[in-house]
């Protein structure tokens, strides 16, 4: 870090030349270094820091210690547009690490440099366009200038040429030129010099340009063109040519169009070649009434601008044979009934069928190959003529026409000339080089019904069960149709199959034949059914016989009468003893009378109750079987509700009765036992019998009360919250009159009272004018009741005039304070209490009681009235 001069001729001041090339040397010094070092320099000099910055400049080793500065050439030093002077510092470092830093001033010197082209000229050859025709005048402008700002001077060469360059740089034409005579291209060269002799020289090509002031001619001379109809796109109808007599030594460049909107043929617009472009089909408009096309065709010699000649040329369109028959519709269908007599006419083809070709040896043709499925069938009569017809009957039931119903023909339709090439539709098929068209005929046999329906049994027989479910199906019948296609067969029941109480219990399916049941089949009421069922095939019916058996099913109940009964008894009844005389009587209308068996299924505790007898009998008595014990404990009961069985399988035996359906009749029996009386009395005993009812609760029942007690609730509520309407409403209609009055009855009574005066009462002795409206209103100068004048009624005089004042002062005053202030005024102006009687006048609390009354009602309901007067 120790600073020492080791840097041996700096600091110092050189120049260099502007534009110096890269490595030339600007100035050479020596390193000094310690004799204690024996490496010599760490580091080597360089320059660490210029003013300006620049990198224009770099240190080389020249010798061992000997260095010089040298020019790098990036960038290039311009006097004229870089700083003319940079300071260069130079740093060095020994091994010892003693350093030096000094400066090196460079100046760069200006130079004398040739002059330079500026625009397009100092990067290109310039090239200048001359119309032939053109006067002499100033075809360029060179621009140059001098680094130094000298004053250049312009010159030309060769000398011969027709063109000359002014000391500005302008190059100037010096006569007309004409392209056919003189050179077409010229070749300048032009040089700037500066004062000291330095020059740049330049080459500008000059061209003469051809200008078009000749017409050009058509040498082609036909007019007329014949070609067919329906070439290809492309073909070629005639080859067009011009000449321009501008282009005599050269290919004339000319350009051809057809000038009428054309959109049959184009022209090429280089070669004149005349083509076909769009489709010519002699057989459409306009070509069906003009068959000669007019073409206008136009030739230029330039694209836009030029000068033009014009051609017209007419292309005659021939017929060709191009068009096949065509038929429309070309698929027929028609119907025809079977058993249709041979020779009946079905469809005439050549009232559907046309040739469109114009010419007539071109629009023939004739109908040939009858053939597809059946054509045996039919014929064509005459062979060519398209007339069809049947040639023999068809019958649909013949095995050898089963399940044919339409028969599918087809039938050409051929051209008889002969075509000029292939037909162009793809639907259209080629035979022996003839074009054809192909029909197709669908003729459908339309079935005649023939034949009734037939039921497969002449009668049925179907058995049920007496409880068999309503809806269940109990047999089918069917029927069949021997036309064909099978007939669709619907069934229906045309009589029987009514009861006393129904008037269908059988119900047929229309379409299956199933017979199925409406209504409970019941045997001990109907044990047979008789039915007509009938099948249809919608023109014709035949019937058949439907017999329904109803077989006996053990389904009804044993009925007894009494099945309910009650009475009592003496604890002392003997043993064996008809209880009461009572006895049952039951019967059953689809089992024996032996077939009861009676038993009591519950409540006989400890047996005390038969019946006898118990089976075999539609009567049976009610026994006691055995005597009541109170006294040691046994019987406790002194009710008895005997749950009485009556079954009708006595008859079955223990096989059958795992089988058979077993009904069984119940009959309810209360018996009370009476003890014995204290005193014993010697002749027969007699008892009341009692019947009660009583209203039970029961336990699922427990919503009743939980109801009853919330509709109360819920109507309690709703009472009370129309009340508080009733009071909020009276309340608002009917002010409060002060503090004394607290009764709601008083004040109600009041409101109403003042209201009923204030409408027989009122006098109106004032008037006024609404500022609205217009209209005259009266006012009672009071109360400031008002209303709109009638126009044919007279003024009424005021009343109590001396009390006029006080009233309009009294009306006025509320209303410029607030509704509260109002209300307390009016209260303390008004008596509790006080009615006005009739015919006497209003006391002045009533008065201003009944204007705020009016004024708060106009406000309610929004009506538009006349304001008071104000005074």
């Amino acid at each position: 870090g120790r600073r020492t001069q080791l840097l041996k001729g700096l600091p110092a001041t050189s120049t260099v030349e502007e534009n110096t090339a890269a490595g030339v040397s600007v100035y050479t010094f020596n390193v000094t270094v310690s004799p204690l070092s024996s490496e010599g320099v760490a580091i080597l000099p360089a320059i660490v820091n210029s003013n300006p910055l620049t990198e224009a400049f770099d240190i080389e080793a020249k010798g061992d210690l000997e260095y010089r500065v040298v020019t790098t050439g990036n960038p290039v030093l311009d006097y004229e547009t870089m700083p003319k002077r940079f300071d260069l510092q130079i740093f060095v470092e020994d091994t010892t690490g003693r350093t030096d830093l000094n400066i090196l001033t460079v100046q760069v010197l200006d130079k004398n440099e040739r002059p330079v082209f500026r625009g397009n000229m100092a990067i290109q050859t310039v090239t200048i366009y001359v119309l032939e025709g053109t006067p002499p005048e100033c075809i360029y402008q060179v621009d140059a200038a001098d680094p130094e700002n000298a004053e250049l001077k312009y010159s030309l060469l060769p000398a011969s040429v027709p063109f000359l360059v002014l000391e500005s740089g302008a190059i100037f034409s010096t006569k007309e030129f004409d392209y056919e005579k003189d050179p077409h291209c010229y070749f300048l060269n032009i040089t700037v010099t500066d004062p000291d002799g330095l020059n740049s020289t330049k080459t500008v090509n000059i061209n003469i340009i051809n200008i078009n002031d000749e017409r050009p001619y058509f040498t082609t001379r036909q007019r007329i063109y014949r070609i067919p109809e329906e070439q290809s796109p492309g073909t070629i109808v005639a080859n067009i040519t011009a000449k321009d007599p501008d282009d005599e030594d050269s290919p004339s460049r000319l350009f051809y169009s057809i000038q009428s909107s054309e959109r049959y043929f184009s022209i090429n617009p280089s070669t004149g070649v005349l083509q076909v472009t769009g489709r010519i089909d002699r057989e459409a408009l306009p070509l069906w009434l003009h068959p000669n096309v007019s073409v206008i065709v136009w030739v230029e010699d330039s694209p836009s601008g030029g000068h033009t000649s014009e051609m017209d040329i007419t292309i005659i369109i021939d017929d060709i044979n191009d068009n096949p028959p065509e038929c429309n519709p070309s698929t027929f269908r028609k119907e025809a009934n079977e058993n249709m007599t041979a020779g009946t006419f079905l469809l005439d083809l050549r009232n559907y069928c046309k040739d469109i070709d114009v010419d007539p040896s071109n629009n023939r043709f004739n109908f040939t190959g009858l053939s597809g499925f059946g054509s045996n069938n039919f014929a064509l009569e005459p062979t060519v003529s398209g007339r069809l017809v049947m040639t023999e009957s068809i019958d649909l039931e013949n095995p050898a026409n089963l399940g044919t119903e339409v028969y599918s023909l087809t039938v050409r339709v051929q051209d008889t000339a002969c075509p000029n090439y292939s037909s162009k539709y793809p639907f259209y098929t080629s035979f022996d080089i003839l074009l054809c068209y192909i029909i197709y005929i669908y003729i459908r046999i339309k079935p005649v019904n023939e034949f009734f329906p037939v039921f497969s049994n002449s009668s049925y027989e179907f058995n049920v069960l007496e409880i068999t479910k309503v809806g269940s199906s109990i047999g089918r019948v069917n029927a069949r149709d021997k036309d064909w296609p099978p007939s669709v067969i619907t069934y229906s029941i045309v009589a029987g199959g009514g009861t006393r109480d129904y008037r269908n219990i059988f119900w047929i399916s229309p379409t299956k034949g199933d017979v199925k049941i409406l209504a409970r089949l019941d045997y001990e009421t109907t044990q047979k059914h008789i039915l007509t069922v009938q099948a249809s095939d919608q023109e014709k019916t035949a019937t058949a016989s439907v017999t329904v058996s109803v077989l006996e099913v053990n389904d009804e109940e044993p009925v007894c009468s009494p099945n309910f009964y009650s009475f009592e008894i003496p604890v002392s009844l003997a043993v064996g003893t008809n209880v009461n005389g009572f006895r049952i009587e039951c019967q059953d209308r689809d089992s024996d009378p032996r077939s009861f068996r009676y038993f009591i299924n519950e409540g006989n505790v400890n047996n005390h109750f038969t019946f006898s007898p118990s089976a075999g009998s539609n009567t049976s008595r009610l026994i006691l079987a055995s005597r009541f014990d109170y006294d040691s404990g046994l019987d406790t009961n002194w009710i008895y509700r005997l749950r009485v069985y009556i079954t009708d399988d006595n008859l079955l035996s223990a096989r059958d009765k795992t089988t058979h359906l077993i009904k069984t009749g119940t009959v309810t029996l209360s018996i009370r036992v009476i003890p014995n009386p204290t005193t014993v009395i010697a002749t027969t005993p007699g008892f009341t019998v009692v019947m009660k009812r009583e209203n039970l609760y029961y336990e699922s029942a427990w919503y009743v009360p939980f109801v009853i007690a919330l509709g109360s609730l819920l109507l309690l509520g709703l009472l009370g919250y129309l009340g508080f309407l009733l009071a909020t409403w009276v309340r608002t209609r009917c002010p409060p009159a002060g503090k004394a009055d607290s009764a709601f009855l008083i004040r109600f009574t009041f409101c109403l009272s003042s209201q009923t005066m204030t409408k027989l009462n009122t006098v109106f002795d004032g008037e006024a004018r609404d500022p609205v409206t217009g209209k005259m209103y009266e006012f009672n100068t009071r109360s400031g009741a008002r209303r709109w004048k009638k126009s044919n009624e007279p003024f009424q005089p005021a009343l109590a005039m001396h009390n006029s004042g006080q009233g309009t002062d009294r009306a006025e005053a509320p209303s410029k304070k607030e509704p509260s202030e109002k209300r307390k005024e009016l209260a303390a102006e008004t008596k509790p209490g006080a009615k006005p009687l009739a015919g006497q006048s209003e006391t002045p609390g009533q008065d201003g009681l009944r204007l705020q009354k009016q004024k708060e009602d106009s406000e309610d309901r929004g009506l538009s009235s006349p304001a008071p007067p104000r005074h």
